[in-house]
């Protein structure tokens, strides 16, 4: 990491913003993605859970490459143009606007994080082409308001907008799959007809040794995960229009020629949904 993030980090762990002694969901996905932004927490909870489950190891690949491949249909499919990215991670992680505008230089992408490293990021996030917007705004999921007064002063709010979670394991921080699926609800009500949910979710039914491994994770860290199955992850987004193929292993949502390719079953379900 660059001296400057690090004098950075020091100033906020002073000040109890960032805990460096319990891993991070967010600085996790980091070191799986080869990124510097990270503690020696995360990266011994990392390999503590990799030792039970080496598949942990391709979970990140995998979702990036699920990641570009639902930008690409969003905006050569279905002609979206405005993305509001919610949980966004750190810049090693395939970023929504990076993919939406190669395709279309004119996208409109809002973050939305209240970590404070994602945070200080925000002017690696913030680069975008100069036909687009891109921009972010400080909250957390449930902050409806806030959420919606930043992606208002950059969306027109009458046309669709594509709802992304696809970094940093938004759902499974919710522990309670109601309350998960209120929440989604509560930020899509706020959305015009036509509008997309995007989504992953970590898998309970596909591995057992994942599930060992969250156990060690959920001992280790603060930020408790929630494994689902896929009955579960379905109930996230009844009601809505799922995409063909539907809610499936995400490896297997539209797979194309550039994508990774793996030996396991990659323990994430993934789905693209359109509201009606």
């Amino acid at each position: 990491m660059s001296g400057g993030s690090w004098d950075d980090m020091a100033r906020w762990e002073r000040a109890g913003m960032v805990d460096a002694a319990s891993p991070s969901v967010v600085r996790a996905a980091d070191y799986l993605d080869g990124g510097g932004d990270n503690f020696d927490a995360d990266r011994k909870a990392v390999r503590a859970m990799i030792s039970v489950a080496p598949v942990i190891a391709m979970v990140v690949p995998a979702l990036r490459a699920f990641h570009r491949r639902v930008v690409r249909y969003l905006v050569a499919e279905a002609g979206i143009t405005q993305f509001l990215d919610i949980g966004a991670g750190l810049p090693a992680s395939g970023l929504t606007h990076k993919a939406a505008q190669s395709l279309d230089p004119a996208c409109r992408i809002v973050y939305v994080t209240g970590d404070p490293m994602v945070l200080a990021h925000a002017r690696a996030l913030a680069k975008s082409t100069p036909g687009g917007i891109v921009d972010y705004v400080d909250a957390h999921f449930g902050d409806l308001d806030a959420i919606y007064a930043g992606a208002g002063a950059v969306f027109d709010l009458r046309r669709p907008v594509a709802l992304m979670f696809l970094s940093t394991s938004v759902f499974g921080r919710i522990a309670d799959t109601k309350e998960a699926t209120a929440a989604l609800s509560g930020l899509l009500a706020g959305l015009p007809s036509g509008s997309y949910v995007a989504l992953y979710h970590q898998a309970s039914d596909m591995d057992p040794s994942v599930r060992v491994a969250n156990r060690r994770w959920n001992r280790q860290a603060s930020q408790k995960i929630t494994l689902r199955s896929r009955e579960e992850v379905a109930s996230l987004v009844a009601g809505l229009e799922l995409v063909p193929p539907g809610l499936v292993h995400a490896c297997d949502w539209r797979p194309a020629p550039d994508d990774p390719v793996f030996d396991a079953v990659i323990p994430l379900y993934g789905v693209v949904a359109r509201k009606p």
